[in-house]
């Protein structure tokens, strides 16, 4: 199985989100329809669950291009790809009007308010989380098609 690596590369990387996002979506309907909670990101979540597994794909293809050249692992390369979808998440996010930077808080369609500290904390989580996940699960799924 030597043949196509950029494609089983593209599919061993989207195979994190694609398990994940279904979850976060049922978890989101039984919280707004089920339980009646008021959470106003009906308008933000389709595009984010259909761009983060390709940018999973592409970055796992990205990986497995430069591996020989830089040496480096999954989980260190995995935690590089918040530092993209972070800022490109909020270009969109304020081009499409559905996040405004203010002094000291960011607002989510005009309900959700958090403080940067708070912000920070989850980028900081976040790429921890990103780093394990593409060390561990990433990783192993490369190594099951024979692309590690």
């Amino acid at each position: 199985m030597k043949t196509h690596p950029y494609l089983r590369a593209f599919l061993a990387g989207t195979f994190v989100p694609t398990l994940i996002l279904p979850l976060m979506l049922t978890a989101f309907i039984v919280l707004r329809l089920v339980l009646q909670i008021s959470i106003p990101i009906e308008r933000g979540i389709i595009f984010p669950m259909a761009l983060v597994p390709l940018l999973w794909g592409l970055w796992n293809m990205l990986w497995l291009a430069s591996h020989a050249r830089t040496h480096l692992g999954a989980g260190p390369h995995g935690a590089l790809l918040p530092f993209l979808l972070v800022p490109g998440g909020t270009a969109v996010g304020l081009g499409l009007g559905v996040l405004s930077l203010g002094e000291s808080h960011v607002t989510w369609f005009g309900a959700l308010t958090l403080p940067y500290a708070l912000v920070v904390t989850g980028f900081a989580v976040a790429l921890a989380v990103y780093y394990l996940v593409w060390k561990y699960v990433v990783a192993f799924v490369n190594r099951e098609l024979g692309i590690a």
